[in-house]
């Protein structure tokens, strides 16, 4: 088949590459030179352990699997099973983390609790105070901004796949897409992967998606002195992923309330090492359209401070920041948005902060209902 994919992020590309390796022709058309939104605006975490039991943990734990698998042929991607440290700094914390890893589906999700020195043995640079910490093995990384160019120049060394950036879609149909320069391209199947761009063509063939936009904002550092060798995760984050629910989630919730300015900006703190040293560090949680143009110093510092809390020192100098969009089904229990709006004329959108972590599961479950 001749596969029309409309989109340039990491979903779209995920599901160029389904399509090439089951041997049909793709071009991909993006409207940016580049993509520019949540596929480059994220942490780079394929992060299975928090995820929510049934489809999202399966869809996370086939992820994990292709990613190493795509890692390890194109390793422009920077995967690594670099683990994650969820560190646990007080009794309420360290009782959640104990319910968690005593849970059956513990080992499926590669999680164990350790003790400081253990914690510490995996992660020297973790120096601030803390009673254990949440490890899970099954976590891994990849580097945002160089994903889509590296796993495009392998897709072109195959000569079945095409990429048109610069190239904004008018018009689809069954086998037709044309852009905003006139050309019409033709195949057998479209698939648009449009992430938070959801007006405009979505709307026009699909209507109102029950798909709703988040805003984050995150930073990097300048590169730290010495490894990092897991990404790390606070005690914040418990509250966030579904896998921790349960009576001590409850009690950390009700006894321990977050910070005025966290609670505010839905917060947690994630940190993890790029290649070239620096911390992506994040991120917050806005639901209320319309976002701001802006981005806030509250939350940013905030970050900072528990940052250096978990680390027991400075961070070195912030060299960036940014906020970003993405799309996340309204029913957040959904993995994915997957719907056929015309016949051959596929959307897929919506899979919210599990993007990056499961787009080849995603990509491969839809090369799969299409029949590819």
């Amino acid at each position: 088949m001749r596969v029309l994919i409309v989109g340039g992020g990491v979903l779209g590309t995920m599901h160029a590459w389904q399509a090439v390796e089951r041997g049909h022709e793709v071009v991909q058309l993006e409207r940016e030179p580049e993509a520019r939104g949540a596929s480059v605006r994220n942490f780079g975490l394929v992060w299975v352990g928090g995820r929510a039991a049934g489809a999202e943990l399966g869809t996370a734990l086939r992820a994990r699997e292709l990613w190493e698998r795509i890692g390890q042929r194109v390793p422009g991607l920077g995967f690594r099973a670099n683990g994650s440290l969820t560190v646990l700094r007080t009794p309420l914390e360290l009782a959640v983390g104990e319910e968690t890893a005593a849970r059956s589906d513990a080992a499926e999700r590669g999680l164990a609790l350790l003790d400081p020195a253990e914690a510490r043995a995996l992660n020297p640079a973790l120096r601030g105070d803390l009673l254990g910490a949440l490890w899970c093995a099954r976590d891994a990384a990849v580097e945002p901004r160089v994903a889509q160019p590296a796993l495009r120049a392998a897709l072109e060394a195959t000569g079945r796949y095409t990429f048109l950036p610069g190239r904004e879609v008018r018009t689809v149909g069954q086998g037709v897409v044309r852009d905003d320069q006139g050309v019409e391209h033709r195949g057998d199947v479209v698939v648009l992967c449009t992430g938070a761009a959801l007006g405009g063509l979505v709307r026009e063939i699909a209507g109102v998606v029950p798909v709703r936009r988040v805003r984050l904002q995150m930073m990097q550092t300048e590169p730290l002195d010495e490894p990092l060798t897991t990404s790390v995760a606070d005690g914040d984050s418990l509250r966030y992923y579904p896998a921790y629910r349960g009576a001590a989630l409850d009690a950390l919730n009700r006894e321990q309330p977050q910070p005025e300015v966290a609670r505010a900006h839905a917060m947690q703190l994630l940190v993890v090492r790029r290649l070239d040293g620096g911390l992506t560090i994040g991120d917050t949680h806005g639901y209320d359209e319309p976002f701001p143009f802006d981005t806030q110093d509250a939350p940013y510092d905030h970050l900072v401070e528990v940052a250096e809390s978990v680390l027991g020192g400075p961070l070195p100098r912030i060299a960036r920041r940014w906020a970003g969009v993405y799309a996340q089904c309204a029913d957040t229990s959904r993995v994915v948005h997957r719907d056929q709006v015309e016949p051959g004329v596929w959307l897929v959108t919506g899979p919210g902060g599990r993007g990056m972590t499961c787009s080849p599961a995603i990509g491969f479950d839809t090369a799969e209902e299409i029949g590819l």
